[in-house]
């Protein structure tokens, strides 16, 4: 197993910016899909730097008992979550935190596409991600970071799975 890449949040924000610039250089979105869970962090900064409206796409991951760290089949909710309007979605910024395999990525163009109060006033769909991994065979359109190797990325907030809301009240008295 390859190391594990500990992000801070400060380079976090820094990898943020940098795809922001790498978009604003080539592509004008008219709105942010963010692929949940990952993308939530990256999309609010985004809107907040493009002053865009966003939609989020949840998608799950099933694996089955023994392989949580093997991406499975992927399951869509059956809508987007979002207050923008139809016409925002003439020219999509596709975001999630990585690519790993490709897989998602593909698989929630193909989706978008395909998603019926939205599909017919799509005219061009551009993607996103923080970190592209070596073997991932997807290439997103804007990605920062194209890693050698294959680590695990250990996100700014990754360590709240670790934790218990007891342990945070009990360090907070």
């Amino acid at each position: 197993m390859e190391k594990k890449l500990i992000i801070n949040f400060k380079e976090y924000l820094d990898t943020v910016e940098k795809l922001a610039i790498e978009v604003n250089k080539k592509f004008k979105p008219t709105v942010l899909v963010g692929i949940m869970r990952g993308a939530a962090p990256i999309i609010d900064i985004l809107s907040r730097i493009f002053k865009l409206p966003t939609a989020y796409i949840v998608i799950q991951s099933y694996s089955g008992k023994g392989l949580e760290d093997k991406q499975g089949d992927l399951i869509f909710a059956r809508d987007i979550s979002s207050i923008a309007h139809q016409k925002d979605f003439e020219r999509i910024l596709l975001v999630d935190d990585l690519s790993d395999t490709g897989l998602t990525l593909n698989r929630s163009i193909d989706w978008l596409k395909n998603y019926e109060p939205v599909k017919s006033y799509i005219k061009d769909i551009k993607t996103a991600c923080l970190w592209k991994k070596k073997s991932s065979k997807f290439n997103p359109d804007f990605c920062p970071i194209k890693l050698d190797g294959d680590p695990w990325i250990v996100q700014p907030t990754e360590h709240y799975e670790e934790i218990s809301i007891d342990k945070i009240i009990e360090r907070n008295k």
